[in-house]
């Protein structure tokens, strides 16, 4: 019986440079699509946080059949894995670097290779797997295209010269000798000739693509007459066939109804064996998955009938048991409180999910497929730590949560510090920033007071951008999103990259600002929003409710003053001419989740409800928080 050749290949980019554009003109290149389907722009982009934020958060697989394309006329099955482009969902990333033999750098003609991109295929680097370069959006207006290969042929030196493995640094150097692509994933169409700045490409389509992929990457390193081995990648679920578990097969063939050795770890760390039956084997065409009843050796299934499958397991010969090497990822930088919602208005905010047990049920789930996040106890029975790779990652888990019905207390984002020979240590990032070159004063103060150093700035010829790269502590970047785009005015490019642990670099003031506090329950009254104008920026909206300890706004001063947002004017019998003058409020800031989060101070947290978001004091009584300052100042002299 002839198999099918294979080709396993993640498609690495930076966040929003197309390749999720370029997947979906390769499926609908290869007839994935019926006629009369109707085709997402972003097919692969299947969650709805992913369409909004225009980002990609879980890597996914599709299948893509090129009929005839193989040895001896033999069908190719391209296994394309679309993976983050953000470094907050490395975990994301390193997964899927497991399945894969090959990579395609996708860059932007325009932009670049970017930060993003730099963390990616460092991964894969380090991984000695063959890197394909594809500039993509050729036709741009501003495309640069020459200057972009250049680019990324020297990220790709860079990065080799920076291993400390000799092999995989020879193997990254030999990457300058392989083929460029030059692609407009939009129109469909890709080349091995350059087209020149602003160009299509020449190709009718895509199959100078689709050859390269086929030359340059090898074929999986799998051994069809072996025992088996298939290593447990991903999960998913489905409402009919419970837990699914991703699975990628280097030896031997599995097959439906098969009996094999289940190889698990339990929370020490300790391996254990256990014979389990495959009740469903499903392979992937195109976007979906379909019934099979065997996969061999090279290929990417699912299977279903384990109930407590996990990712990094292992599933092997039941005569012949052996483990594959556990998926590993970089460790959490950044962590927060996630707890039941215990507010005044708990229960008020449209969640039907209230409850800690619920809470901790939904925290233990995500684990299951997260394998970036972790989950720690707290001295409170009703929250927990939750550690993870970046602000993103987590915010994204907080939204994801707040959609599904859930009330929750979520603390202000801290980094996650080591002690190392008596001295704390903490997670630090390189900051690569783009701005007009008017800003850059602003910038650097900004960056300064976040004890950010740096390390190098680049102008752009003929233009008046500048390129500035600093090295920051993780902690100094909490909060930098909202306050960086104040400071350009909406025009700066900003994005970072883990670069390791390094000395606690000392005290980084939170924010410029102090908080307005509600110092009383009841509806926030205009009257009160008028006489507080001068104060600062507002939160709320006449006819609003608040309470105690609850966060109305930004204060101009860098203090937090309790105010009585509920006052209102007093009746008299005294007429005045100006008595019923209209007085024009400034319209309340409506905080997003991310900028809830990045505006709590020490000793505040955010209130996540389906309905709203509330900035509140984590204690709320005005006393008893004079009495804790009073005790940390004691303490502090």
């Amino acid at each position: 019986m002839s198999h099918p050749e294979f080709r396993n290949v993640a498609i690495v980019a930076h966040v929003d440079h197309g390749k999720t554009t370029l997947v979906n003109a390769m499926l609908e290149q290869s007839g994935v699509f019926g006629d009369h389907e109707e085709v997402a722009d972003r097919v692969m982009d299947s969650g709805d946080l992913e369409k909004e934020k225009g980002i990609t958060i879980l890597a996914k697989n599709t299948a893509i059949r090129r009929k005839g394309l193989g040895k001896d006329g033999n069908d190719l099955i391209i296994n394309v894995i679309d993976t983050p482009g953000h470094a907050d969902f490395g975990g994301e990333v390193e997964r899927a670097l497991s399945m894969v033999d090959g990579v395609v750098l996708l860059v932007d003609a325009s932009e670049g290779p970017l930060p993003q991109t730099r963390f990616v295929l460092g991964k894969a680097l380090a991984a000695k797997m063959p890197v394909i370069i594809l500039v993509n959006k050729t036709d741009r207006p501003d495309a640069r295209i020459d200057a972009v290969v250049e680019e990324s042929q020297d990220l790709l030196l860079e990065l080799a010269s920076s291993l400390d493995d000799p092999e995989a640094a020879e193997a990254a150097e030999q990457l300058l000798d392989l083929p460029v692509l030059y692609a407009s994933g939009r129109e469909g169409k890709a080349s091995t000739n350059n087209p020149g700045d602003g160009n299509v490409p020449d190709s009718p389509d895509l199959q100078p693509l689709f050859d390269v992929i086929y030359e340059v990457l090898p074929e999986p390193t799998a051994t069809l007459d072996g025992p088996l081995q298939a290593h447990v990648t991903n999960l998913d679920s489905s409402s009919f066939l419970g837990r699914i578990g991703l699975v990628r097969i280097h030896s031997g063939t599995l097959k439906k109804g098969q009996h094999v050795a289940w190889i698990h770890y339990d929370e020490e760390g300790n391996q254990h064996t256990k014979d389990v039956k495959i009740a469903e084997l499903l392979r992937t065409e195109g976007v979906n998955r379909v019934p099979t009843d065997e996969v061999v050796a090279g290929d990417i299934a699912a299977v279903s009938g384990i109930d407590e499958i996990m990712i990094g397991d292992t599933l092997a010969d039941l005569e012949n048991p052996v483990a594959l090497p556990r998926i590993t990822v970089d460790e959490p930088a950044i962590s927060m409180t996630i707890g039941v919602n215990t507010s005044p208005m708990a229960g008020r905010g449209g969640g039907d999910k209230l409850t800690a047990r619920l809470v901790k049920a939904r925290l233990d789930q995500e684990l299951i497929g997260n394998v970036s996040i972790r989950v720690l106890p707290t001295e409170r029975p009703d929250a927990w730590e939750v550690q993870g790779r970046g602000e993103m990652a987590l915010s994204v888990l907080v939204e994801t949560m707040r959609r599904e019905g859930f009330e929750l207390t979520v603390g202000k984002p801290q980094v996650v510090t080591q002690t190392i020979d008596g001295k704390l240590y903490e997670p630090y990032e390189i900051m690569v920033i783009d701005i007009p070159s008017e800003h850059q004063g602003a910038v650097t103060q900004l960056m300064a007071a976040r004890k950010g150093q740096m390390q190098a700035m680049d102008t752009t010829p003929g233009s008046d951008w500048i390129r500035m790269e600093y090295r920051v502590p993780a902690r100094g970047l909490i909060g930098f999103r909202t306050t960086f785009m104040t400071e350009t005015r909406g025009t700066g490019i900003a994005n970072s990259y883990s670069d390791g642990m390094d000395l606690w670099a000392g005290e980084i003031k939170d924010r410029p600002n102090g908080s307005l506090v509600a110092d009383r329950s009841g509806q926030v009254t205009a009257y009160a929003l008028t006489q507080l104008a001068d104060r600062g920026d507002f939160f709320v909206e006449p006819g609003a409710e608040t309470y105690e300890g609850m966060v109305v706004g930004a204060n101009n001063r860098d203090e937090d003053m309790d105010i009585n947002i509920t006052k209102e004017k007093k009746l008299t019998n005294m007429r005045s001419a100006t008595a019923d003058a209209t007085v024009t409020l400034a319209k309340a800031r409506t905080l997003s989740l991310d900028e809830a989060m990045e505006f709590c101070g020490g000793d505040e947290c955010v209130e996540v409800t389906p309905d709203v978001l509330r900035v509140r004091k984590v204690v709320l009584n005005a006393t008893e928080r004079a009495r804790a300052r009073s005790r940390e100042k004691a303490r502090n002299k």
